[in-house]
């Protein structure tokens, strides 16, 4: 990337970066429109092709990330799913006669502390993504090199 970037090669990866955004309107939009703009481009654009890599890895970094939160956050969920429910007798369901009764809970349980946290992170990864992807987006726009942080090279 040595050679001079053109104003369409920096325009260009402008909108890749940008267009990842669009999963807040399109389903999948993260992906598709990006890929469809760099598959275009990437054999006689060797910045959009960089930029275009750079975009697709990180949206696929974020998703790994975002269901690795999901299933752990899911198991401790089902863990400890009877401490949320636990002031109601389930086994007496059946009978229509539920009693509800104090299991002597006292401020906040691990469960709980686990779950706020989980939803801290999820929100991390949420900003994490909407800022890096305004900052690789005026990079591109501006023709420098933007590196993702925490981004797993799927596509070399």
């Amino acid at each position: 990337m040595t050679e001079t970037i053109s104003k369409h090669e920096r325009n260009l990866s402008g909108i890749i970066h940008a267009s990842t955004l669009s999963k807040y309107f399109i389903p999948f939009g993260n992906f598709l429109l990006p890929l469809i703009l760099w598959l275009g481009n990437k054999n006689e654009k060797p910045f959009v092709d960089y930029n275009g890599k750079q975009a697709l890895n990180f949206q696929i970094s974020i998703l790994l990330y975002g269901i690795i939160l999901a299933i752990i956050s899911g198991v401790f969920f089902l863990v400890f799913a009877f401490d949320f429910v636990g002031f109601v007798d389930v086994l007496e369901i059946n009978e229509h006669n539920v009693s509800v009764y104090n299991h002597g809970h006292k401020g906040f349980g691990a469960h709980v502390v686990f779950m706020i946290l989980a939803g801290i992170l999820a929100l991390g990864l949420l900003a994490l993504d909407i800022v890096c992807t305004i900052l690789a987006t005026i990079k591109g726009g501006n023709g420098e090199v933007y590196k993702y942080p925490i981004t797993i090279n799927f596509i070399r």
